[in-house]
């Protein structure tokens, strides 16, 4: 029966439309024992690990004790006596355990599905509900979690049994969610389909569509995500936008239907006020945001969690990545929400009474603190653009700052290369994200999508990394044109349109960073080439001196934006594609070129390069990762180019 409960856990929790982040709970239960989800673990991905397993002998206790009337103090007793009965001591039992267990069925699966939550959320809530349900099923009006809404479940229950003679299969939760019970996997889900198939008869809701995200995001919300930087540190920030977004940013009336908490797990994850923003113009936008913020972290103590700016969206306000990802899920569920509730009286939220028990209630904050998930690294919550990045150096770049706590964007060509890149790398991220845009770097349009793209999933660029690059070996006699002005498109000419594209992101952060010591870098992945010259290789080697030249000129410009412009100049990657793909690998090349006298195999011509390098090894991507976090941490180097050559360069 536990495999039957793993698979409808799974099977709901992996359902956006029956459980956004992570809320609800499952359990099974026999004669002498109970398995319920435990704090911490998600439906979607749960073992037999994730259960806690208590003593239902023990459990009764808690039906049975008379509590005191201090809600603190009760609230930790019935902690306590939840603790003594459970037998998995290293696994905290959901809170709403006893409900589970009062419910006399052998499964209870509790869930928060939108359309379900769509009549629970709704000024005729109890009404419709009788009307869609008939004695079907019970409705619980809204009580504050804990013992005191056990304790009305278990009573209202017992009544129901005295009167039906049987116990109820569904349990209706005003502005929290559904209770369903049956003794099969199979019946559960039968139910579920029933209830969702109903109230969706009642509801006419239009189908939701993608919205463009608007031209004034690269201009504004940079900005704003500096404004935070004041209280505590930089935020990271991720915009959404579609059809119903945009319906309740349009207006400051439409707004006020989701301007207050429909359930207590938008206020764990979004807290209970929003700020909502008119658009005016950008500067305007953005007195408005400064004063609406300073306002909002004075009344509060802590900065708002969801911003709602007519004609952008909902801006969600995160520690990390990964926190905005379930701020903008949870927050546009609820507005579906108040969409599915004008068909059952209008939009019910929750009254500042219940706030703010919610607010103050220890298993909430717990819940927080679970899911806070903060990433340690060097670079933490660091937004970084990585190009040419689907593989080689630049994807040993980013993997390795990826570790470190960066939020990594993947440019590139490539696309089929950088999905599976980053789906790769999504198995490295704890709270941090890795996205791919597709990018040509000789491309100024195709630039300006990736920063876009950049600001809309991270809010702002900290770092831009500069690596893609191309090479076409050939001597005088042997390269043309077309190879010379290719290569120096895209190592020479790129690196002046990526500066520029990345620059003026930068620089409106800069003007309203709060603190004279943050700084942003663009650094350029040069090579050894660029310090000295490359024998049959001078369409790289003048590409890479170029490049050189445009790094100190950038520097001296962007000085006073504080934005910091270094290039690394590694050695000979050896490992890589670029040297050791059989096909069109540097080897390859400079065997066919003559490059090296007397080669004639492709091993000839790999011992003849690590024969040059004192140290007696190849660059590695670990290598060059170690300057550029060198570079991200000092704030006295601009306009330099570092090294990193296992010795086979060394400067005078």
């Amino acid at each position: 029966m536990i495999e039957k409960l793993i698979e409808i856990s799974r099977k709901y929790g992996g359902d956006s439309s029956y459980v956004i982040a992570g809320g609800g709970n499952t359990s099974y239960k026999d004669g002498d024992r109970i398995w319920v989800k435990a704090s911490g673990h998600a439906l979607s991905t749960i073992t037999e690990d994730g259960f806690a397993v208590l003593d239902r002998k023990l459990l009764s206790v808690i039906s049975q004790k008379q509590y005191g009337s201090d809600a603190a103090k009760r609230e930790e007793e019935v902690k306590n006596d939840l603790a003594a009965a459970c037998i998995t001591k290293d696994r905290r039992p959901s809170v709403e355990t006893s409900l589970h267990n009062a419910i006399d069925y052998s499964f209870v699966v509790h869930l928060h599905p939108t359309v379900v939550n769509g009549l629970m959320c709704s000024n005729n809530a109890g009404e419709d509900a009788e009307k869609l349900f008939g004695d079907e099923a019970l409705f619980i009006p809204y009580t504050d979690p804990g013992y005191v809404l056990f304790n009305e479940v278990q009573t209202r229950i017992n009544a129901y049994k005295k009167e039906k003679g049987r116990h109820p299969s569904i349990v209706l939760l005003q502005n929290h969610g559904i209770f369903v019970g049956a003794d099969t996997a199979e019946e559960i889900e039968a139910i579920y389909e029933k209830v969702i198939c109903k109230i969706e008869e009642r509801t006419t809701v239009a189908a939701v569509e993608n919205a463009a995200a608007s031209d004034q995001t690269q201009n504004v919300i940079p900005a704003i995500r500096m404004m935070f930087g004041k209280y505590g540190g930089l935020k990271t920030l991720k915009i959404r936008n579609n059809s119903l977004i945009a319906k309740f940013a349009a207006s400051k009336t439409e707004f006020k239907k989701i301007a207050a908490p429909f359930t207590p797990d938008v206020i764990v994850y979004c807290k209970s006020e929003y700020i909502y923003l008119p658009f005016k113009d950008n500067d305007g936008l953005l007195l408005s945001a400064q004063k609406e913020i300073d306002e909002y972290v004075g009344k509060n103590g802590f900065t708002p969690k969801a911003l709602i700016i007519e004609g952008i969206g909902i801006v969600a306000v995160g520690d990390n990545a990964a926190g905005c990802d379930t701020i903008l899920d949870v927050y546009e569920d609820m507005m579906k929400v108040a969409e599915i509730a004008q068909s059952f009286g209008g939009e019910h939220p929750m009254t500042r009474e219940q706030i703010e028990f919610i607010d103050n209630w220890e298993v909430e904050n717990y819940r927080r603190k679970v899911n806070a998930g903060q990433v340690s690294g060097r670079v933490e919550n660091k937004i970084i653009i990585v190009t040419g990045a689907a593989q080689g150096f630049g994807e040993g770049i980013a993997e390795c700052l990826i570790k470190e706590g960066a939020n990594i964007v993947v440019a590139d060509l490539n696309e089929t290369a950088g999905l599976a890149t980053v789906e790769k790398f999504r198995s490295l991220c704890r709270s941090n994200r890795a996205i791919f845009v597709k990018t040509n770097v000789a491309d100024t349009a195709s630039l300006n999508n990736l920063v876009r793209e950049t600001i809309c999933n991270f809010g702002g660029l900290d770092v831009f990394i500069s690596n893609a690059g191309v090479l076409r070996a050939g001597g005088l006699e042997d390269m043309t044109p077309e190879s010379f002005e290719f290569v120096t498109k895209i190592n020479y000419n790129a690196y002046f349109y990526c500066t520029q594209a990345a620059s003026r992101v930068m620089k409106i952060q800069n003007a309203y960073s709060p603190s004279p010591d943050y700084y942003f870098d663009i650094i350029q992945i040069n090579s050894k080439s660029g310090l000295r010259g490359s024998k049959a290789n001078f369409a790289y080697a003048g590409s890479k001196f170029g490049g050189l030249g445009l790094t100190q000129s950038f520097a001296l410009e962007l000085a006073p934006f504080r934005i910091k412009v270094n290039s690394i100049c590694p050695g000979n990657f050896y490992e890589g594609p670029l040297w050791s793909n059989p096909e069109n690998g540097l080897f390859g090349q400079y065997l066919q070129a003559g490059k090296v006298p007397g080669a004639k195999t492709i091993g000839d011509v790999r011992r003849y390069y690590m024969n040059q390098v004192p140290m007696g090894k190849g660059t590695s991507p670990e290598d060059v990762t170690k300057a550029v976090l060198y570079l991200i941490d000092q704030t006295c180097e601009t306009g330099q180019a570092i090294p990193v050559t296992g010795g086979q360069v060394m400067l005078g």
